[in-house]
């Protein structure tokens, strides 16, 4: 007999502890999968009712699209060409903020294409010309089209369901739960055979849906695949169908009634537009669930059930001892480590900013404890038993790739490596800049406001990434987010700030999609968030390596020589700048 009071009691106790993250994990799931596709279902119909009430909306870009789709379909290409410029002319016309520009950039290109449907003509064409027939291309489209999307439902919306019941499995027994497992099915190689589980299943749910009494019983008999499959996604399709059957003889009618104690929330849904289901009565019936299936786990262990020993992860069920850990992680048998610290002035950059202004025997062994240390952080809730044991799974989890870690790029940087880096990264922003404009424009242009061939900005916001969001290279996330912040704020400044001083523009994204005056857009922000990654956990560190392989002197005299071109050229491009076609004239 189910105790259900019980089970919704411990549910409570998770769902408080984890409340954010396991919102975030259920909206998720809304989003990329089906599952809560009511919730979000109720959000867009009170959104639609908004927009039928304003009689000058425009309708939305899907169904002008269809009708260039229409007219590919009835072998009409040219006929849904031109209705495809049609609406790209009529949408840019129409787009008065200036935020979301669409007539320059990539990103806009490709908003452009995708709202008007010229992307379903390009295609249409080019499989055209390889064939030699729109009947024959039509067809081929389609079928691709259809290929893809039940590829995207094969691994992602289909084997959703199985993620999220480990995100939710792991919270009922750990204190945390790291972004990343939502990608533990590949780090064990097992995504297509778990999405291939869950595609049988389906298979049968839905063979079943031609009886209804047949299809409602098997929706309970089912329902404990996905779990079983997040617990062990090695198991045979078969072969965990089959035991959750046999995991819920007796149990089915105890669900239903489960089910219906939740009918109430639903109501409230309803009422609330699915935000009572969002913020809490989604997880809720999540964290209910997770436990109802260790209470059946349990039980079916303990009967003996054929195939029961399959459900092995005994660690997503019970924390690890002392022992255990220490034997899964023996390099950090001496858990304990201190994080090092320099003193005073020194010590404060090193800590804080990552810079060394000298290195010495006592800097050098503060770089190797901190290396030390930041291995141990990466693991310390796992030694303390907060955080799920990837070591104790009973399948061996690919191990992280060892380029980014073999290149430490959580270390320090003395201060003339960064002034070294600093021209680098100026040199290299203005070769791309000369670059573009070269392939673009067919001509040599000298970009930027000085003489020299640098682009401060570039170098001084790889500098800054580097230096203030030390405290964020460990949290790669986050700190991506933090590097678009950091150069959207230094771009904007920026420009804003030689434009008041000069009264010229250097740089303008008006017309770009997403753009804030001229100064900022998205596609030039994920540009500076990927390449400053890249910067901060790749070429920084390789740079550095081959810095640290130049002789001390040489280095501070080449430092202190680029340093008085570098002053002087920016004392004389204050007085004289840099300007002129390809550089400021974008009034023309």
């Amino acid at each position: 007999m189910i105790n259900r009071k019980e089970l919704k009691k411990r549910a409570k106790k998770v769902l408080k502890i984890h409340y954010g993250f396991l919102i975030i994990a259920c909206m998720i799931s809304g989003i990329l999968a089906n599952e809560f596709s009511d919730t979000f279902t109720l959000l867009s119909a009170e959104n639609e009712i908004g927009v039928q009430e304003d009689s000058n909306a425009v309708l939305p870009s899907q169904l002008t699209a269809s009708q260039v789709l229409k007219d590919i379909v009835e072998d009409n290409l040219e006929e849904g060409a031109k209705t495809a410029e049609t609406i790209e002319k009529k949408e840019i016309s129409e787009s008065h903020d200036p935020v979301l520009g669409r007539t320059r950039g990539v990103l806009a290109s490709v908003i452009n294409s995708v709202s008007s449907g010229s992307i379903f003509v390009s295609i249409a064409a080019a499989i055209n010309s390889m064939v030699g027939s729109e009947s024959i291309a039509v067809l081929i489209m389609i079928l691709g089209g259809l290929f893809l999307l039940f590829l995207a439902w094969f691994y992602i919306q289909n084997v959703f369901c199985v993620i999220l019941r480990r995100i939710f499995l792991e919270a009922r027994i750990y204190e945390k739960v790291p972004f990343e497992r939502y990608m533990f099915l590949s780090h064990v190689k097992k995504w297509t055979k778990a999405s291939f589980t869950m595609f049988v299943t389906s298979m049968y749910q839905t063979l079943w849906m031609f009886t209804i009494v047949g299809f409602v019983i098997k929706h309970y008999s089912y329902l404990m695949v996905p779990y079983i499959v997040a617990e062990n996604p090695d198991i045979g399709a078969n072969q965990a169908i089959t035991l959750s059957r046999k995991m819920m003889n007796g149990h089915k009618w105890e669900c239903f009634k489960i089910s219906l104690t939740f009918l109430g929330w639903t109501l409230l849904s309803s009422m609330t537009f699915g935000l009572s289901a969002i913020f809490f009565s989604n997880p809720y019936k999540m964290c209910t669930y997770a436990e109802l299936y260790a209470v059946l786990r349990k039980e079916a262990k303990l009967k003996n059930i054929k195939d029961a020993d399959r459900m092995n992860d005994v660690y997503l069920f019970e924390l690890p001892n002392k022992e255990e850990l220490e034997k899964a992680y023996p390099e950090y048998k001496d858990r304990y480590v201190q994080e090092p610290e320099l003193q005073g002035f020194a010590g404060f950059f090193a800590n804080w900013f990552g810079i060394l202004f000298k290195e010495g025997k006592k800097e050098k062994e503060y770089q190797e404890k901190m290396r030390l240390y930041q291995r141990y952080r990466a693991v310390s809730d796992v030694l303390d038993a907060k955080q799920y044991p990837k070591r104790l799974f009973s399948i061996a989890e690919e191990q992280k790739r060892t380029l980014v870690t073999g290149l430490d790029p959580l270390r320090n940087y003395t201060i003339w490596s960064l002034i070294l880096m600093f021209f680098i990264f100026s040199g290299i922003g203005w070769l791309w800049e000369v670059s573009l404009h070269l392939i673009t424009d067919g001509v040599f242009v000298n970009r930027g406001a000085m003489h020299g061939p640098w682009l401060p900005i570039y170098g001084s916001g790889g500098l800054l990434i580097l230096i203030l969001l030390k405290k964020f290279r460990s949290k790669p996330l986050l700190n991506f987010l933090c590097i678009l912040i950091v150069c959207g704020i230094l771009e904007y400044s920026t420009s804003y700030i030689m434009e008041m001083n000069t009264g010229l523009k250097w740089w303008d994204y008006s017309g770009y999609f997403l753009n804030l005056n001229g100064r900022i857009c998205a596609e030039g922000l994920m540009v500076f968030g990927i390449g400053g990654m890249g910067f901060i956990y790749i070429l920084a560190p390789v740079f550095d390596n081959l810095i640290r392989k130049i002789k001390p002197a040489v280095t501070k005299i080449v430092c202190i020589f680029l340093l008085i071109v570098f002053s002087i050229d920016m004392v004389y491009s204050h007085f004289y700048p840099n300007t002129g076609e390809g550089i400021t004239d974008y009034e023309k």
